[in-house]
């Protein structure tokens, strides 16, 4: 029997709350959706991208607005490689700490420069006024699985299985293209490419379209 960590996969009474979000995709098929939160930033990124390259995959990045506009290059490559992007906010704010209006504001301004309708609240904090709202004007993507890359406390073997013991069809997993990820992300996300096609996997992204 596997384990339960409710850090890797949330229990079911809060996803719940949130019954409008995508968590998972078609459950009837092995494919799993990348994705990666907090980039884009020329430290990581472009070592990510390069990887999908090798890999032949593609995925989607929900960048943090300040980073778009710090790194535009770096944004850039991950729209020429074909990769989807959704917005995370402009500074990464958490909904529970913020009044809506300015947290609204804070997305707003993100789309500015992240042209999308995806999006995904950093840490998954939402309150729920600001989850009927949004929900109206973005798909809000959430996941059914985080890989827990960022966690300074873990190995990037304890990544590595986190992938291994949770994933499952449909599965949308969260990693990290960040300076805090980086020491677990180098070794666990090439590894957990290799085990999830060795597992027969496929990849897809997650479909945006622009708002503007």
């Amino acid at each position: 029997m596997k384990r339960f960590d409710p850090r890797v996969r949330l229990p079911g009474f809060i996803t719940s709350l949130f019954r409008g979000a995508t968590w998972r995709f078609d459950q009837t098929k092995r494919t799993v959706y990348l994705t990666f939160d907090d980039g884009p930033i020329p430290e990581v990124t472009p070592w990510v991208l390069e990887l999908l390259r090798k890999e032949n995959l593609k995925a989607t990045f929900f960048c943090v607005g300040e980073n778009v506009v710090k790194y535009p290059e770096v944004y850039q490559q991950i729209l020429n490689d074909g990769h989807s992007v959704g917005n995370h906010t402009y500074n990464h704010w958490q909904g529970l700490k913020k009044a809506d209006q300015e947290y609204f504001r804070n997305i707003e301004k993100a789309g500015k420069y992240i042209d999308s309708d995806l999006f995904r609240p950093p840490h998954g904090w939402l309150k729920l006024s600001q989850y009927r709202y949004l929900k109206k004007r973005f798909r809000i993507v959430m996941w059914d699985l985080i890989s827990c890359d960022y966690d300074s406390r873990l190995s990037s073997q304890a990544v590595l299985d986190n992938i291994k013991d949770f994933v499952r069809p449909g599965s949308v997993i969260t990693f990290h293209d960040s300076i805090k990820a980086w020491k677990n992300l180098e070794r666990a996300l090439p590894e957990s490419i290799g085990w999830l096609k060795e597992q027969g996997y496929c990849f897809e992204t997650i479909p945006y379209h622009k708002r503007k």
